[in-house]
């Protein structure tokens, strides 16, 4: 191990404005102090970056996930990553807790992008020499970019929130809102216990789905947990507790790595039957989209943990394991 990645001093974390709150909370759980940095929008909208402090050598972290506005928090980052290429930075990490685009990740039908991978390659030749991401839509998104990444989840801690609620495992059903995210739920089982069922959920276009059917453990009487990686409209999320009551389900909660709450979202969560809305804090919550039933749990001990290891060339994955 190098002398300068035992040297805590010689890492440097720098927020763009997607989510400094976030980022404040990693540099608290490190004891480190926020780097200075000055971002400014000139009149006609052109992003401009100043770093504020010397990084010639160090290793450096900027964390921006790139949630909405998209393409203005893309935008700034990749402003960031040549801002402190050009300052003589000796490694640029891009810390994406949450990674937009991530859904245009393959072609499903003619003549349309790739636009998760357009986004990759802008990212890796705008300079960044790693990523650090966190439940990425699709887990083959990895491979878009062309630098070692390093793709973290939350359901740890979305899993140790629900079993510090001690719901007997006979009495729980994990529910996956589509067979997409058949994979994830059976992890969140294993972990909490208790049974697994399937929302049968039919596409009807980009933005219309319905759910009809429920597949596998009966949800009659018991508490049902809906597991996703993000919710954006809601759309699907409400549709899939609906029919959760329909089928007499006593609770509903739901979880998710990244609430995007777009468009109709709050005012479908406040009509659906959904007790409690467990997200994280990779995207900050605005004044307009808080709920009582929302409540926002913390990866940023996490993200921090794992930015630490980075920096002393660490195992990541054992993370995990611990």
């Amino acid at each position: 191990m190098s002398a300068r990645c035992e040297r805590m001093n010689d890492l440097k974390i720098f927020s763009g404005r997607a989510n400094p709150e976030l980022t404040k909370r990693i540099c608290d759980y490190l004891g480190l102090p926020v780097g200075g940095i000055t971002i400014s929008t000139f009149p006609d909208t052109e992003i401009c970056c100043k770093i504020e402090e010397d990084i010639r050598g160090r290793d450096v972290f900027l964390v921006q996930p790139t949630c909405p506005p998209v393409n203005e928090h893309l935008m700034e980052l990749l402003i960031m990553i040549d801002s402190c290429k050009r300052a003589s930075a000796e490694r640029i990490t891009a810390v994406i807790p949450y990674f937009g685009y991530a859904r245009q990740d393959r072609k499903d039908e003619g003549r349309v992008p790739i636009t998760a991978k357009l986004a990759a390659d802008i990212i890796t030749r705008a300079g960044a020499d790693r990523v650090l991401a966190m439940d990425l839509h699709a887990a083959q998104i990895q491979g878009f970019f062309d630098v070692p990444v390093d793709h973290l989840y939350a359901s740890p801690v979305l899993n140790d929130h629900f079993v510090k609620m001690g719901i007997p495992s006979q009495e729980l059903v994990v529910v996956s809102p589509d067979e997409g995210s058949i994979k994830r739920a059976w992890g969140h089982s294993e972990r909490l216990g208790g049974a697994l069922a399937i929302v049968d959920k039919r596409r009807r276009s980009a933005e219309v789905t319905s759910q009809e059917n429920i597949i596998g453990a009966s949800v009659q009487g018991k508490t049902c947990i809906l597991f996703d990686d993000m919710i954006s409209t809601a759309g699907s999320i409400c549709g899939a507790a609906r029919v959760l009551q329909e089928r007499g389900a006593r609770e509903i909660y739901v979880a998710a790595t990244h609430g995007v709450l777009c468009g109709p979202a709050i005012e479908r969560l406040k009509a659906a039957p959904i007790k409690e809305l467990i997200i994280t804090d990779t995207i900050p919550l605005r004044p307009e989209q808080t709920l009582p039933k929302i409540k926002v749990l913390s990866v940023a001990p996490f993200l921090g943990e794992a930015i630490k290891r980075i920096h002393r060339n660490e195992s990541v994955s054992r993370l995990f394991e611990e």
